[in-house]
């Protein structure tokens, strides 16, 4: 273990590279912003710390991660409370005069589950969302992630068992559908075919894999990585044809991924990255296409392992030989098109 703290400036300036193709406009569709988590604070300041380090980073989605809730009030409704803080940071974030990247999105959480019992408590949560997001709102993500071991975890996903395959979901989907949001699905690779199911199942919906369906590499998953991959590009080849999903490219420098980047003396350079994990990319790319596909940073989860301009010259190098049109796409236009970003 390294004396510098693995996700700490000091361990990650460890490695520096030259910036790749510096200028071209880039979405990232996948952060979070949170206070006192990994020992850290995550906010403007600390993103634009990363957004700033060299790549045109142009605009964000904010993705939920159960922070800032409200502490009194109704429990369909607490959650409400990030919202209405993202909201407020997003201001901020547009208020700015210099060309720094600006928040352009809000995925928010709502349990969607309640459309069993009280549709109009899920109602009631989504105009309250829609309304403290000063017009970002732009979809719901309710996360299904859920291990028979969570103890080996150190990002514990809670959900219920089979939550994909409730009724009630599915019906709290359709809704969301209805009103124009986009669902934003965290899952683990042995769930890849409940949600295989839940996409057909509600095919009007727009959804969004986020991390790859997140390949476990830890615990009971550790020496099992190409077992897992082979099973993991056979499920991820039929949820691509689903014309409902689009793929999120990112998200596999978390510790439960199992590269165990975060235990190194220093992060990974992007040649380093691509050598563990380009397979991974190029075979979702293949599958979605360009067109239904979008690089995330994930930060600052995976900011534990590897630095921000180093992920995003990874991202560069591994579709340098992609036409104009489709490297447009996955770092800029699919992002757009999907969260209705466009000023």
């Amino acid at each position: 273990m390294s004396e510098l703290e693995p996700g700490s400036n000091p361990w990650l300036a460890q490695v520096e590279e030259e910036i790749l193709d510096p200028d071209r406009a880039i979405i990232d569709p996948h952060h979070h912003l949170w206070k006192k988590r990994f020992n850290r604070d995550y906010l403007l300041p600390e993103l634009w710390t990363d957004t700033d380090s060299g790549h045109n980073i142009v605009k964000t989605v904010f993705i939920e991660c159960r922070a800032f809730y409200r502490r009194e009030g109704e429990q369909h409704l607490k959650s409400v409370g990030e919202t209405e803080t993202i909201a407020a940071l997003a201001s901020q974030s547009r208020a700015n005069n210099s060309n720094k990247a600006y928040i352009a999105g809000i995925i928010s959480h709502s349990d969607l589950t309640l459309a069993g019992e009280s549709e109009e408590k899920l109602l009631e949560a989504l105009e309250q969302h829609r309304a403290a997001s000063n017009g970002l709102l732009r979809g719901i993500r309710h996360s299904a992630a859920r291990d028979k071991r969570p103890e080996d975890l150190f990002i514990v996903g809670s959900a219920p068992p089979y939550l994909h395959g409730k009724e009630a979901f599915r019906k709290g989907l359709r809704i969301i559908a209805e009103q124009g949001l986009t669902y934003d699905t965290w899952h683990y690779h042995h769930q890849n075919l409940d949600f295989l199911d839940l996409a057909r199942a509600v095919p009007n919906c727009t959804m969004v894999l986020d991390h790859f369906g997140t390949p476990l590499g830890v615990g009971i998953y550790k020496n099992s990585r190409d077992e897992i991959f082979q099973k993991w590009k056979a499920q991820i080849r039929e949820i691509s044809k689903c014309p409902n999903v689009y793929a999120k490219l990112g998200g596999l420098a978390m510790p439960d991924n199992g590269f165990d980047w975060h235990l190194q003396s220093r992060p990974p350079s992007s040649d380093e990255f691509i050598k563990e994990q380009e397979r991974y990319y190029m075979h979702a790319i293949e599958c979605f296409g360009p067109e239904r596909c979008m690089f995330e940073s994930n930060f600052p989860v995976d900011r534990l392992s590897i630095n921000y301009h180093v992920l995003f010259n990874a991202y560069k190098k591994m579709v340098a030989d992609f036409s104009e049109d489709e490297k447009h796409a996955m770092f800029y236009a699919t992002a757009e098109k999907v969260y209705s970003l466009k000023d």
